[in-house]
C-alpha cells in the first residue's frame, strides 16, 4: 500500500449508484488486466481501463466528502456527468492536496483528472491544465460567537488566532496581509481547531462555511463575520497537454449549464442558485 505524506491513497466509489468504497493500492493504478491506458470515447486516453480516475482531498464538504459509505458533492456529481459522456464509472483515489499544485499524480498516470475544489491560478498553470472556471468562490471568516470579531480586520488588530487550510487560497490570501495562521491539514480539522479553541477564527472558502453552518450546533456556536471576495475560480484541473480530456471536460459542464442539470446540482449541494457564483466566464 503506497503511502505520501502520512496519508494513505484510496481509490474510492463515487458514483452514485455504486455503495460502499473501493481500496486499492495506488500503485496498481495501471493494473487493467495488461490493457494498460485505454482509449475511450472521443479519443479520450484513460489511464484505466472502464473508469474515470479523480483524484481529489477529502474531506471538502460540499464538493466532497464520504456521506453514507460513498464519495459525494458537488465536484463529485460534475465529474460524474463527464464520465457518462466517456461512457465509463468515475473512481476517485484520494490524495494530499499538496499533489494538486505540481500535477504529481496527472504526471505520474494514477490520476486522468483532479477536482477538489480548486482555484485557478497562473502558478497553478504552469504545471496543469484547467479546464473552464465552474464556480466563483469568495473567501469567508468564521468565528467563536463570544470572540467579539466582526471582520479579518479585528482578527488582527484584537491579535485573534487565526487558522486556514495548509495549501490553500485562503491561507495564502491572510499570510499576504501579514497573518502567520495556523494551518490544518483538512477543512475537516480546520473547524476541529475552531470547535477546540486551538483557533478563535478561521479563513476558508465560503461554500464550505455554508456548509458546516446547516448543522444547528455549528449555527449556534459560530457565525461569519466577513466574506471576502477574492476573485476566485474553480476549475478541475487534467495533465498538461490533455486537450481531449479538457475538452471533455469542458462540454460536459457546458451540457449541464445548458440543459439545466448544473442548476439542479447547485441547488442540492451549495444551496440557492447563485448565478453569479454558478456561472464564471470561460478561460
Amino acid at each position: 500500500m503506497k503511502t505520501l505524506l502520512g496519508r494513505r491513497t484510496r481509490v474510492l466509489a463515487a458514483t452514485t449508484a455504486t455503495a460502499g468504497m473501493v481500496l486499492l493500492a495506488a500503485c496498481t493504478s495501471t493494473d487493467d488486466g495488461g490493457s494498460g491506458s485505454t482509449t475511450a470515447a472521443g479519443g479520450v486516453e484513460l489511464v484505466k481501463a472502464g473508469q474515470l480516475t479523480t483524484c481529489t482531498h477529502l474531506p471538502y464538504p460540499p464538493f466532497q466528502s464520504e456521506i453514507d459509505g460513498k464519495v459525494q458533492g458537488f465536484d463529485v456529481a460534475l465529474i460524474d456527468l463527464v464520465a457518462d459522456d466517456l461512457g465509463v464509472k468515475q473512481q476517485i483515489l484520494d490524495t494530499p492536496f499538496e499533489n494538486f499544485k505540481t500535477g504529481a499524480f496527472l504526471n505520474s498516470g494514477e490520476c486522468d483528472l483532479a477536482a477538489a475544489g480548486m482555484t485557478i491560478t497562473d502558478e497553478r498553470k504552469k504545471n496543469v491544465d484547467f479546464s473552464d472556471p465552474y464556480f466563483n468562490a469568495t473567501q469567508a471568516v468564521l468565528v467563536d460567537k463570544d470572540s467579539g470579531v466582526t471582520s479579518l480586520a479585528d482578527v488582527k488588530s484584537e491579535n485573534v488566532k487565526l487558522g486556514a487550510q495548509a495549501q490553500t487560497t485562503g491561507e495564502d490570501y491572510v499570510k499576504g496581509q501579514g497573518f502567520d495562521p495556523v494551518s490544518f491539514e483538512s477543512s475537516d480539522a480546520v473547524l476541529n481547531g475552531l470547535r477546540t479553541g486551538q483557533v478563535k477564527a478561521v479563513v476558508i472558502d465560503y461554500p464550505v462555511v455554508q456548509g458546516w453552518l446547516k448543522d444547528k450546533a455549528n449555527a449556534d456556536a459560530f457565525t461569519v463575520a466577513e466574506q471576502i471576495d477574492t476573485g476566485e475560480e474553480y476549475g478541475f484541473t487534467v495533465k498538461k497537454g490533455n486537450t481531449a480530456l479538457q475538452t471533455a471536460v469542458n462540454k460536459a459542464l457546458a451540457d449541464a449549464k445548458a440543459d439545466g442539470t448544473y442548476k439542479k446540482l447547485y441547488e442540492q449541494w451549495i444551496g440557492p442558485y447563485d448565478e453569479s457564483a454558478a456561472s464564471p466566464a470561460a478561460s
